[in-house]
């Protein structure tokens, strides 16, 4: 047959010669359409506009506003960048330059030569000559032996060294005006389509991530089809710099990282951990509403339970070594809460009449993270997860998978966070990866897509993003400053059963293996406080503040009764802080204003005589004078209710 069927995202279908290519499909549809045109998604794939389509597909066209338009673009403009610097520093070897959330980066080696802010000005302008030549991004493909020579006469020892996992492939190389790479693609049509340029910064990175290698330098950059889209991102990264949790977070004295502890080991300082037990408290109620019985697992374990569940030896590299003791047998730190809930759960016989079991834990676990990816409270090698795990049969999975994400849900909305559902499946193509038997999967797979629309979720199913042991919801979570975050996840799972013998008695006497669901709203409480700094600025909402109120006597003469306004307030639970310092009145209220406290409870001679005290709020100034008892009733109320504005 010379046709193929081709399905678009509508659900239409049309037929073309086989062969055609994105772009010819594109110019089908309309003029407009195909000046946008920066890709194509075939059956998933993304891929180069110029490539022959050769079966029936289903397929899309991919402008700037789809991810994979962007992904194709900042991919592109790496290939762009590397251009410029190759022309600029002859001589130059370059690793990887992939396509990152927002822009792309490449690790290069320059010898010697460090680059400087005035470097990367050069570099960007190299990259707008070319840009403006505007020719093709091509596609060769090459035998084996030939790319390898290739690279050996421009003597690029780390294109050679990736040119070893694909020996006797076929290799395909990317190259446009006078630059050639080693490239699986997919690429934009032209270098005319990347308008505005900037290159951030510059950050050491050993090649492929091994501190036994070489140092390189990693090179950022950005770039958008219009200038104002540009200016419009770098504002939004002045504005999370002023955001930054780590700024933030030594500034309200939340929480710290010292060498003397150890690199990415936190402390959390007093008003850090109020901070941090409220997330805990809020949490641990909801779970007591649902059902969840708390437990508590130690730090450490035998290093075979987690040869049994398989997180040791095959995530190894991400751990930290095993503790060996004289009599042989050999101890983790805890990577994970998941083998330990398992021990739990099997600690009886169970019968179906006692299932769902849920167990919950805030359990610390540990990673080894590399020096250079550790970043404040966002990557960190010691974490809190807000654990737990529901133990359940077949029937009652699709219950158990809604209540999960309607509490996931309700965490995020409760911080005001936009969301979005990514349904995670597994590959067909690729099935050695996955475990468990493929009519659970299907089922599985089946049960969270009609969950998620039963419950009118904003979702899109993303093929092989599923883990090894199952497929799962991921919570795609925006900011204030709209950076999207991956938090929480509810993950199903059928291998840990079989891994860990698992059971229970059924309705017929027999006995059956449970369904596993693994679930986090947080993901980890560190991270999610990193967020939560910069998504809030530090002007948390009030149940969350630290400090929720600040009383601030005018003169000594009134101490007394500022005391007893204090103490009326801590009485009733507000948390409060008594400011006698010996310091004029508007010393200590922009002090307190920079600290982000969201009232100040100013008290004179006359809110003396009235019993009264005159209220200022964080960014609203003066709010009037009033009785305490009304301010502890609407600032109550307030917390009560977790709300989101003061």
């Amino acid at each position: 047959m010379n046709k193929i069927k081709i399905t678009f995202p509508d659900g239409s279908q049309r037929e073309y010669d086989r062969n055609i290519t994105g772009k010819q499909i594109a110019e089908g549809i309309s003029k407009g359409l195909a000046k946008e045109a920066l890709a194509v998604e075939v059956n998933g794939d993304v891929c180069d506009l110029s490539l022959p389509i050769e079966q029936d597909a289903i397929l899309k066209i991919l402008k700037w506003s789809d991810d994979g338009g962007k992904e194709a673009y900042w991919h592109s403009s790496a290939h762009l960048m590397a251009e410029a610097i190759e022309s600029l520093y002859p001589g130059a070897k370059f690793g990887i330059g992939p396509s990152i959330e927002t822009g792309f980066y490449y690790d290069i080696d320059l010898g010697d030569h460090s680059l400087t802010k005035e470097d990367l000005q050069h570099i960007e302008e190299k990259m707008i000559e070319f840009s403006n030549r505007d020719v093709p991004y091509i596609r060769e493909e090459k035998q084996w032996d030939d790319a390898v020579d290739y690279f050996k006469k421009k003597g690029d020892q780390y294109k050679l060294e990736l040119l070893e996992e694909f020996k006797g492939q076929k290799i395909t190389l990317y190259h446009h005006g006078n630059f050639i790479d080693l490239c699986r693609g997919p690429h934009i049509p032209s270098t005319g389509k990347i308008k505005a340029i900037k290159l951030l910064n510059v950050a050491g990175a050993y090649w492929r991530g091994n501190e036994k290698n070489k140092m390189m330098q990693r090179v950022y950059g950005v770039t958008f089809p219009s200038k104002k889209e540009l200016d419009d991102y770098l504002f939004a990264l002045e504005e999370a710099k002023r955001r930054d949790h780590r700024k933030l977070g030594s500034e309200m004295e939340l929480f710290l990282l010292t060498p003397k502890v150890g690199s990415g080991l936190p402390l959390w300082l007093p008003k850090g951990t109020i901070l941090r037990e409220s997330l805990v408290e809020f949490l641990r109620d909801e779970q007591k509403k649902r059902g969840y019985q708390t437990v508590i697992t130690p730090h450490i374990a035998n290093l075979d339970l987690y040869k049994t569940s398989g997180h040791y030896p095959y995530y190894k590299d991400s751990q930290f070594p095993p503790i060996q003791l004289e009599d042989g047998e050999a101890f983790l730190l805890k990577p994970m809460n998941c083998p330990h809930h398992h021990q739990i759960y099997s600690v009886k016989p169970r019968s179906y009449r006692d299932l769902p079991v849920r167990l919950a834990e805030f359990g610390t676990v540990y990673r080894y993270e590399q020096s250079g990816e550790m970043n404040g409270l966002t990557r960190v090698r010691g974490f809190t997860q807000d654990d737990a795990h529901i133990y359940c049969a077949h029937d009652q999975l699709k219950a158990e998978i809604k209540a999960t994400i309607e509490l996931t849900q309700l965490v995020f909305s409760t911080f005001g966070m936009d969301v979005k559902i990514r349904l995670s499946y597994r590959d067909d193509k690729n099935v050695e990866k996955y475990g468990g038997e493929a009519v659970f999967w299907e089922q599985a797979q089946r049960e969270i897509r009609e969950v998620a629309d039963e419950m009118k979720l904003d979702y899109f199913v993303a093929i092989g993003e599923a883990s090894f042991y199952g497929p799962k919801v991921d919570f795609m979570v925006k900011d204030a400053l709209n950076r999207t975050w991956q938090l929480g996840t509810v993950q199903v799972d059928y291998v840990m059963p079989e891994r860990f013998q698992l059971e229970f008695v059924g309705q017929d006497g027999q006995k059956h293996r449970p369904v596993i669901i693994h679930r986090a709203p947080f993901g980890s409480l560190e991270r999610f406080v990193g967020i939560l700094i910069e998504h809030f600025a530090g002007e948390f909402p009030l149940w969350l503040a630290p400090t929720q109120a600040a009383v601030l006597p005018i003169t000594d003469a009134v101490s007394d009764y500022a005391k007893q306004v204090f103490d009326s307030l801590k009485a009733s639970g507000i948390r409060a802080e008594f400011d006698d310092r010996n310091e004029k009145i508007g010393y200590k209220i922009r002090d307190w204003e920079m600290r982000k406290v969201a009232y100040m409870l100013i008290v004179g001679e006359k809110e003396k005589t009235n019993g009264t005290v005159s209220i200022r709020q964080h960014k609203k100034g003066d709010q009037g004078v009033v009785r305490m008892e009304e301010f502890q009733t609407r600032i109550l109320e307030n917390i009560k209710t977790r709300a989101l504005t003061i």
